[in-house]
Protein backbone atom coordinates (compact mmCIF):
# COMPACT_ATOMS: atom_id res chain seq x y z
CA UNK A 1 0.00 0.00 0.00
CA UNK A 2 1.52 3.37 -1.05
CA UNK A 3 1.75 5.84 2.11
CA UNK A 4 -1.24 6.85 3.63
CA UNK A 5 -0.19 10.76 3.65
CA UNK A 6 -1.69 10.80 0.30
CA UNK A 7 -4.73 9.31 1.04
CA UNK A 8 -5.10 10.88 4.26
CA UNK A 9 -7.16 14.29 2.82
CA UNK A 10 -8.38 17.06 6.00
CA UNK A 11 -11.91 17.95 4.88
CA UNK A 12 -12.18 20.24 7.92
CA UNK A 13 -10.81 21.48 11.83
CA UNK A 14 -12.89 23.02 14.19
CA UNK A 15 -12.34 24.13 17.88
CA UNK A 16 -14.80 22.63 20.23
CA UNK A 17 -15.72 24.55 23.56
CA UNK A 18 -17.64 23.19 26.62
CA UNK A 19 -21.42 23.47 26.12
CA UNK A 20 -20.90 25.38 29.42
CA UNK A 21 -17.93 27.81 30.61
CA UNK A 22 -15.31 26.86 33.32
CA UNK A 23 -15.75 28.24 36.60
CA UNK A 24 -13.28 31.20 36.92
CA UNK A 25 -11.77 29.05 40.07
CA UNK A 26 -10.73 26.14 38.22
CA UNK A 27 -8.70 28.53 35.29
CA UNK A 28 -5.44 27.47 36.45
CA UNK A 29 -5.06 23.99 36.55
CA UNK A 30 -1.73 23.66 38.51
CA UNK A 31 0.70 20.85 37.69
CA UNK A 32 2.24 17.91 40.15
CA UNK A 33 6.04 16.92 39.71
CA UNK A 34 5.19 13.95 38.16
CA UNK A 35 3.71 16.21 35.15
CA UNK A 36 6.65 18.05 35.41
CA UNK A 37 9.21 15.52 34.81
CA UNK A 38 6.97 13.87 31.81
CA UNK A 39 8.23 13.48 28.13
CA UNK A 40 7.10 16.38 25.97
CA UNK A 41 4.90 14.18 23.40
CA UNK A 42 1.34 13.58 22.85
CA UNK A 43 -0.19 10.17 24.21
CA UNK A 44 -2.04 8.96 21.44
CA UNK A 45 -5.29 6.34 20.63
CA UNK A 46 -7.03 5.12 17.66
CA UNK A 47 -10.09 2.71 17.23
CA UNK A 48 -10.67 1.41 14.44
CA UNK A 49 -15.20 0.91 13.33
CA UNK A 50 -16.31 -1.65 10.85
CA UNK A 51 -19.04 -0.06 8.82
CA UNK A 52 -22.26 0.09 10.89
CA UNK A 53 -25.62 1.94 9.59
CA UNK A 54 -25.07 4.12 13.20
CA UNK A 55 -21.98 5.11 12.30
CA UNK A 56 -22.92 7.86 10.21
CA UNK A 57 -23.78 10.12 13.20
CA UNK A 58 -20.33 11.87 13.23
CA UNK A 59 -22.03 15.26 14.44
CA UNK A 60 -23.68 13.27 17.60
CA UNK A 61 -19.69 12.92 18.50
CA UNK A 62 -19.28 16.72 18.22
CA UNK A 63 -22.33 17.56 20.32
CA UNK A 64 -21.28 14.82 23.08
CA UNK A 65 -17.98 15.97 22.93
CA UNK A 66 -19.03 19.63 24.20
CA UNK A 67 -21.20 17.78 26.60
CA UNK A 68 -18.75 16.21 28.36
CA UNK A 69 -15.98 19.08 28.44
CA UNK A 70 -16.71 21.12 31.33
CA UNK A 71 -15.95 17.93 33.09
CA UNK A 72 -12.47 17.46 31.44
CA UNK A 73 -12.31 21.18 31.37
CA UNK A 74 -8.44 21.12 31.18
CA UNK A 75 -8.76 19.51 27.74
CA UNK A 76 -10.23 22.56 26.49
CA UNK A 77 -7.28 24.57 27.64
CA UNK A 78 -3.40 25.16 26.36
CA UNK A 79 -0.08 24.57 28.24
CA UNK A 80 1.69 28.03 29.79
CA UNK A 81 5.12 26.87 30.16
CA UNK A 82 6.12 30.18 31.75
CA UNK A 83 3.21 30.15 34.66
CA UNK A 84 3.84 25.71 34.80
CA UNK A 85 0.36 25.30 34.67
CA UNK A 86 -2.59 24.86 32.23
CA UNK A 87 -4.76 27.94 31.41
CA UNK A 88 -8.40 26.34 31.51
CA UNK A 89 -9.94 29.29 29.71
CA UNK A 90 -12.08 26.94 27.14
CA UNK A 91 -10.24 27.21 24.02
CA UNK A 92 -11.62 24.24 23.09
CA UNK A 93 -10.24 20.91 21.97
CA UNK A 94 -9.64 20.62 17.90
CA UNK A 95 -11.81 18.49 16.27
CA UNK A 96 -10.64 17.19 12.47
CA UNK A 97 -12.43 15.49 10.03
CA UNK A 98 -10.42 13.13 7.58
CA UNK A 99 -11.37 11.25 4.40
CA UNK A 100 -8.86 8.34 4.00
CA UNK A 101 -8.96 6.91 0.22
CA UNK A 102 -8.66 3.31 0.85
CA UNK A 103 -10.57 0.39 3.17
CA UNK A 104 -10.27 0.37 6.49
CA UNK A 105 -8.69 -3.54 5.78
CA UNK A 106 -6.20 -2.06 3.37
CA UNK A 107 -3.95 -0.32 6.76
CA UNK A 108 -0.56 -2.17 6.80
CA UNK A 109 1.80 -0.44 7.73
CA UNK A 110 2.83 1.02 11.37
CA UNK A 111 4.41 4.36 10.60
CA UNK A 112 1.64 5.42 8.41
CA UNK A 113 -0.71 5.22 11.32
CA UNK A 114 0.52 8.18 12.38
CA UNK A 115 -1.11 10.30 9.62
CA UNK A 116 -4.41 9.31 11.30
CA UNK A 117 -3.76 11.47 14.05
CA UNK A 118 -4.69 15.11 14.44
CA UNK A 119 -0.92 15.92 15.30
CA UNK A 120 2.33 14.75 15.38
CA UNK A 121 3.10 13.30 18.56
CA UNK A 122 5.69 15.71 19.32
CA UNK A 123 3.66 18.44 18.64
CA UNK A 124 3.30 19.78 22.30
CA UNK A 125 3.64 21.80 25.00
CA UNK A 126 3.58 24.89 23.16
CA UNK A 127 0.77 28.19 23.74
CA UNK A 128 -0.59 27.34 20.23
CA UNK A 129 -0.90 23.54 20.62
CA UNK A 130 -4.37 21.98 21.60
CA UNK A 131 -4.20 20.27 24.68
CA UNK A 132 -6.35 17.19 23.22
CA UNK A 133 -7.01 16.94 19.38
CA UNK A 134 -9.76 14.70 17.80
CA UNK A 135 -9.47 13.40 14.00
CA UNK A 136 -12.43 11.19 12.60
CA UNK A 137 -10.74 8.91 9.60
CA UNK A 138 -13.35 8.01 7.65
CA UNK A 139 -12.81 5.36 4.79
CA UNK A 140 -13.92 3.96 1.70
CA UNK A 141 -15.66 1.11 3.12
CA UNK A 142 -17.83 2.92 5.40
CA UNK A 143 -15.78 2.35 8.41
CA UNK A 144 -14.28 4.99 10.75
CA UNK A 145 -11.26 5.50 12.40
CA UNK A 146 -11.38 7.83 15.89
CA UNK A 147 -7.58 8.98 16.72
CA UNK A 148 -7.42 10.96 19.91
CA UNK A 149 -4.20 13.12 20.84
CA UNK A 150 -3.76 14.34 24.22
CA UNK A 151 -0.69 16.09 25.94
CA UNK A 152 1.43 13.75 27.81
CA UNK A 153 1.66 17.22 29.92
CA UNK A 154 -1.66 16.94 31.87
CA UNK A 155 -2.27 13.12 30.99
CA UNK A 156 -1.33 9.78 31.11
CA UNK A 157 -2.84 6.77 29.13
CA UNK A 158 -5.28 6.02 32.32
CA UNK A 159 -6.82 9.41 31.95
CA UNK A 160 -6.74 8.99 28.01
CA UNK A 161 -8.50 5.91 28.62
CA UNK A 162 -10.88 7.58 31.16
CA UNK A 163 -11.96 10.71 28.85
CA UNK A 164 -12.58 7.96 26.05
CA UNK A 165 -15.01 5.72 28.38
CA UNK A 166 -16.98 8.96 29.11
CA UNK A 167 -16.91 10.47 25.93
CA UNK A 168 -18.94 7.16 24.18
CA UNK A 169 -21.01 6.97 27.22
CA UNK A 170 -22.18 10.57 26.33
CA UNK A 171 -22.49 9.79 22.84
CA UNK A 172 -24.99 6.80 22.93
CA UNK A 173 -26.75 8.42 25.52
CA UNK A 174 -26.11 6.23 28.58
CA UNK A 175 -27.57 7.86 31.56
CA UNK A 176 -26.72 5.49 33.88
CA UNK A 177 -23.62 6.50 36.75
CA UNK A 178 -21.90 9.53 34.65
CA UNK A 179 -17.63 9.32 34.79
CA UNK A 180 -16.58 12.31 36.78
CA UNK A 181 -13.54 12.88 36.84
CA UNK A 182 -10.99 14.86 39.17
CA UNK A 183 -7.55 16.99 38.18
CA UNK A 184 -6.47 16.99 42.51
CA UNK A 185 -2.78 15.13 41.91
CA UNK A 186 -1.27 18.67 42.18
CA UNK A 187 -2.75 18.66 45.85
CA UNK A 188 -1.07 15.66 46.67
CA UNK A 189 1.93 16.28 44.35
CA UNK A 190 2.43 19.65 44.39
CA UNK A 191 5.20 20.70 41.19
CA UNK A 192 7.95 21.87 41.90
CA UNK A 193 9.02 23.70 38.92
CA UNK A 194 11.72 20.73 38.09
CA UNK A 195 11.75 20.82 34.41
CA UNK A 196 11.29 18.39 31.47
CA UNK A 197 13.91 16.09 30.82
CA UNK A 198 15.66 15.89 27.34
CA UNK A 199 14.33 12.81 25.93
CA UNK A 200 15.54 13.89 22.46
CA UNK A 201 12.10 14.31 21.49
CA UNK A 202 10.98 16.45 17.85
CA UNK A 203 8.01 18.16 16.61
CA UNK A 204 8.16 16.30 13.58
CA UNK A 205 8.53 12.75 12.56
CA UNK A 206 11.65 11.21 13.71
CA UNK A 207 12.46 8.84 10.26
CA UNK A 208 15.06 6.89 11.97
CA UNK A 209 12.71 5.54 14.72
CA UNK A 210 10.74 2.97 13.59
CA UNK A 211 8.08 0.87 15.16
CA UNK A 212 7.78 -3.24 15.13
CA UNK A 213 4.61 -5.09 16.23
CA UNK A 214 5.13 -8.29 17.39
CA UNK A 215 1.95 -10.16 18.62
CA UNK A 216 2.08 -12.88 21.31
CA UNK A 217 -0.71 -14.55 20.66
CA UNK A 218 -2.53 -17.17 23.22
CA UNK A 219 -0.30 -20.11 21.84
CA UNK A 220 2.86 -18.00 22.38
CA UNK A 221 1.85 -16.90 26.02
CA UNK A 222 0.98 -20.72 27.00
CA UNK A 223 4.42 -21.92 25.41
CA UNK A 224 6.23 -18.88 27.59
CA UNK A 225 3.90 -19.63 30.65
CA UNK A 226 5.06 -23.48 30.45
CA UNK A 227 8.75 -22.49 30.53
CA UNK A 228 8.52 -21.02 33.75
CA UNK A 229 5.43 -22.94 34.99
CA UNK A 230 8.21 -24.57 37.89
CA UNK A 231 8.60 -20.81 39.64
CA UNK A 232 4.99 -20.57 40.35
CA UNK A 233 4.16 -24.47 41.51
CA UNK A 234 3.68 -22.47 44.88
CA UNK A 235 1.25 -20.06 43.84
CA UNK A 236 -2.70 -19.45 42.85
CA UNK A 237 -1.78 -17.27 40.25
CA UNK A 238 0.33 -17.83 37.02
CA UNK A 239 2.81 -15.76 35.47
CA UNK A 240 0.82 -12.50 33.81
CA UNK A 241 0.78 -12.19 30.06
CA UNK A 242 2.94 -9.07 30.70
CA UNK A 243 5.56 -10.32 32.78
CA UNK A 244 6.46 -13.13 30.05
CA UNK A 245 6.50 -10.46 27.43
CA UNK A 246 8.52 -7.98 29.21
CA UNK A 247 10.86 -10.85 30.35
CA UNK A 248 10.82 -12.43 27.11
CA UNK A 249 11.69 -9.13 24.90
CA UNK A 250 14.33 -7.68 27.81
CA UNK A 251 16.03 -10.81 26.52
CA UNK A 252 16.00 -10.36 23.35
CA UNK A 253 17.06 -6.80 22.98
CA UNK A 254 19.87 -6.96 25.25
CA UNK A 255 20.96 -10.18 22.91
CA UNK A 256 20.62 -7.91 19.77
CA UNK A 257 22.54 -5.20 21.83
CA UNK A 258 25.42 -7.88 22.53
CA UNK A 259 25.25 -8.36 18.29
CA UNK A 260 25.12 -5.05 17.13
CA UNK A 261 28.15 -3.88 19.69
CA UNK A 262 29.79 -7.41 19.88
CA UNK A 263 29.71 -7.33 23.88
CA UNK A 264 27.70 -6.21 26.79
CA UNK A 265 26.58 -3.46 28.58
CA UNK A 266 24.94 -2.73 31.20
CA UNK A 267 21.40 -1.81 31.31
CA UNK A 268 18.40 0.05 33.21
CA UNK A 269 14.75 -1.68 32.89
CA UNK A 270 11.89 -0.09 33.62
CA UNK A 271 7.77 -0.59 33.86
CA UNK A 272 5.40 2.14 34.22
CA UNK A 273 3.00 1.73 37.15
CA UNK A 274 -0.55 3.28 37.63
CA UNK A 275 -0.68 4.51 41.36
CA UNK A 276 -4.41 4.74 41.06
CA UNK A 277 -6.27 2.65 43.36
CA UNK A 278 -3.36 1.61 44.97
CA UNK A 279 -2.52 3.60 47.65
CA UNK A 280 -3.52 4.71 51.00
CA UNK A 281 -5.80 6.01 51.01
CA UNK A 282 -6.72 5.34 47.73
CA UNK A 283 -6.42 7.70 44.98
CA UNK A 284 -9.81 7.69 42.55
CA UNK A 285 -9.83 5.59 39.24
CA UNK A 286 -11.19 8.49 37.64
CA UNK A 287 -8.31 10.62 38.90
CA UNK A 288 -7.06 12.43 35.17
CA UNK A 289 -3.22 13.58 35.09
CA UNK A 290 -0.04 11.33 35.23
CA UNK A 291 -0.50 9.46 38.75
CA UNK A 292 2.51 6.86 38.02
CA UNK A 293 5.63 5.00 39.21
CA UNK A 294 8.60 3.46 37.60
CA UNK A 295 9.59 -0.22 38.47
CA UNK A 296 13.28 0.32 37.59
CA UNK A 297 16.04 -2.18 37.94
CA UNK A 298 19.90 -1.83 37.56
CA UNK A 299 22.23 -4.41 35.61
CA UNK A 300 25.54 -4.58 34.91
CA UNK A 301 27.34 -5.70 31.57
CA UNK A 302 28.12 -9.67 33.14
CA UNK A 303 24.35 -10.20 34.54
CA UNK A 304 23.21 -8.74 31.07
CA UNK A 305 25.22 -11.90 29.29
CA UNK A 306 24.48 -14.39 32.01
CA UNK A 307 20.82 -13.93 32.83
CA UNK A 308 17.97 -15.82 31.02
CA UNK A 309 14.78 -15.84 30.21
CA UNK A 310 14.02 -17.36 33.34
CA UNK A 311 15.57 -14.90 35.41
CA UNK A 312 13.88 -12.00 34.05
CA UNK A 313 10.53 -13.12 35.09
CA UNK A 314 12.17 -13.61 38.44
CA UNK A 315 13.42 -10.27 38.30
CA UNK A 316 11.29 -8.09 36.84
CA UNK A 317 8.25 -9.84 38.53
CA UNK A 318 9.70 -9.01 41.99
CA UNK A 319 10.55 -5.58 41.13
CA UNK A 320 7.03 -4.86 39.82
CA UNK A 321 5.48 -6.34 42.72
CA UNK A 322 7.86 -4.18 45.35
CA UNK A 323 6.96 -1.37 43.43
CA UNK A 324 2.92 -2.17 43.53
CA UNK A 325 3.41 -2.29 47.06
CA UNK A 326 5.95 0.50 47.66
CA UNK A 327 2.53 2.61 46.16
CA UNK A 328 0.25 2.29 49.43
CA UNK A 329 3.25 4.38 50.80
CA UNK A 330 3.10 7.15 47.96
CA UNK A 331 0.45 9.19 50.17
CA UNK A 332 2.85 8.75 53.59
CA UNK A 333 5.58 10.88 54.79
CA UNK A 334 8.14 9.43 52.92
CA UNK A 335 5.77 9.35 49.55
CA UNK A 336 7.34 11.47 47.27
CA UNK A 337 11.03 10.42 48.03
CA UNK A 338 9.52 7.04 46.96
CA UNK A 339 8.39 8.92 43.66
CA UNK A 340 11.67 11.23 42.96
CA UNK A 341 13.89 8.30 43.08
CA UNK A 342 11.95 5.94 40.49
CA UNK A 343 10.98 9.08 38.01
CA UNK A 344 14.49 10.45 38.62
CA UNK A 345 16.43 7.49 37.91
CA UNK A 346 14.49 6.94 34.46
CA UNK A 347 15.13 10.64 33.67
CA UNK A 348 18.73 10.68 34.93
CA UNK A 349 19.49 7.84 32.20
CA UNK A 350 17.84 9.27 29.32
CA UNK A 351 20.65 10.51 27.58
CA UNK A 352 23.37 8.08 28.92
CA UNK A 353 24.49 6.39 25.65
CA UNK A 354 26.77 4.04 28.25
CA UNK A 355 23.37 1.93 29.64
CA UNK A 356 20.79 0.29 27.87
CA UNK A 357 17.72 2.12 28.72
CA UNK A 358 14.56 -0.34 28.33
CA UNK A 359 11.07 1.31 28.68
CA UNK A 360 7.92 -0.56 29.19
CA UNK A 361 4.45 0.71 29.25
CA UNK A 362 1.39 -1.81 29.43
CA UNK A 363 -2.08 -0.35 28.26
CA UNK A 364 -3.80 -3.62 28.22
CA UNK A 365 -5.73 -3.20 31.20
CA UNK A 366 -7.45 -0.07 30.13
CA UNK A 367 -10.20 -1.07 28.35
CA UNK A 368 -9.63 0.31 24.70
CA UNK A 369 -11.35 -2.49 23.23
CA UNK A 370 -14.58 -1.51 25.29
CA UNK A 371 -15.27 1.97 23.82
CA UNK A 372 -18.53 2.45 22.03
CA UNK A 373 -19.91 5.38 20.46
CA UNK A 374 -23.06 3.77 19.81
CA UNK A 375 -21.64 1.71 17.08
CA UNK A 376 -20.93 -1.41 18.33
CA UNK A 377 -17.07 -1.59 19.62
CA UNK A 378 -13.86 -1.44 17.54
CA UNK A 379 -12.78 -4.07 16.07
CA UNK A 380 -8.84 -2.96 16.70
CA UNK A 381 -7.20 -0.56 18.60
CA UNK A 382 -3.63 1.02 18.16
CA UNK A 383 -1.30 3.66 19.14
CA UNK A 384 0.84 5.25 16.53
CA UNK A 385 5.47 5.50 15.84
CA UNK A 386 6.00 6.74 18.82
CA UNK A 387 9.63 8.91 19.41
CA UNK A 388 11.55 7.32 22.03
CA UNK A 389 13.74 4.65 21.21
CA UNK A 390 13.92 1.06 23.39
CA UNK A 391 10.83 2.44 24.16
CA UNK A 392 8.04 -0.78 23.71
CA UNK A 393 4.17 -0.62 24.69
CA UNK A 394 2.02 -3.44 25.44
CA UNK A 395 -1.94 -3.88 24.22
CA UNK A 396 -4.34 -6.07 25.01
CA UNK A 397 -5.93 -8.30 22.00
CA UNK A 398 -9.44 -8.06 21.26
CA UNK A 399 -9.83 -11.62 22.53
CA UNK A 400 -8.03 -11.33 25.83
CA UNK A 401 -5.44 -13.77 25.79
CA UNK A 402 -2.66 -12.09 24.06
CA UNK A 403 -0.49 -9.30 23.64
CA UNK A 404 0.62 -7.06 21.06
CA UNK A 405 3.92 -5.71 21.71
CA UNK A 406 4.69 -2.38 19.97
CA UNK A 407 8.33 -1.78 19.57
CA UNK A 408 10.05 1.49 19.36
CA UNK A 409 13.77 0.99 18.01
CA UNK A 410 16.66 3.37 15.56
CA UNK A 411 16.30 1.99 12.50
CA UNK A 412 19.55 0.08 12.65
CA UNK A 413 18.45 -1.25 16.15
CA UNK A 414 15.07 -3.06 14.49
CA UNK A 415 16.92 -5.39 12.15
CA UNK A 416 18.52 -7.44 14.67
CA UNK A 417 15.40 -7.65 16.36
CA UNK A 418 13.91 -8.87 13.55
CA UNK A 419 16.53 -11.48 12.71
CA UNK A 420 16.76 -12.98 16.81
CA UNK A 421 15.80 -16.72 16.53
CA UNK A 422 14.09 -17.14 19.68
CA UNK A 423 11.54 -14.61 18.60
CA UNK A 424 11.23 -15.40 15.25
CA UNK A 425 10.18 -18.99 16.11
CA UNK A 426 7.50 -18.08 19.32
CA UNK A 427 5.81 -15.55 16.41
CA UNK A 428 5.86 -17.34 13.39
Amino acid sequence: MKSTKSLVNVMSRKMIKPCTPTPHNLRNQKLSFIDEVIPTLNSASILYYPFNQNIRCVNNLEKSLAQILPHFYPFAGRYSKEDNLIDCSDQGAEFVEAQVDCKLVDIIGLEELNDFLPVEVGAADEVTDPIMSIQINKFKCGGIAIATSISHRIADAASLNIFLSAWAKASRGDQTEPIIPNFDSPLYFPGQNLGTPDYGITRTRNTTLVTKRILFDSKAISTLRDRVSHLYENSHRPASRVLLVTSFLTGALLRSDRAKLGKPRGCLLTQVVNIRERTVPNLSKYSCGNLITSATVECSADETKSMDFEHYVTLLGNTVKKTVSDCAKILGKDGHKILFENLGRVAAKAGDSSINTIQFTDLSKFGFYEVDFGFGKPNWTSIANIPIKNLIILLNTKENDGIEAWIHLHEEDMHYIEQDKEIRKLTT
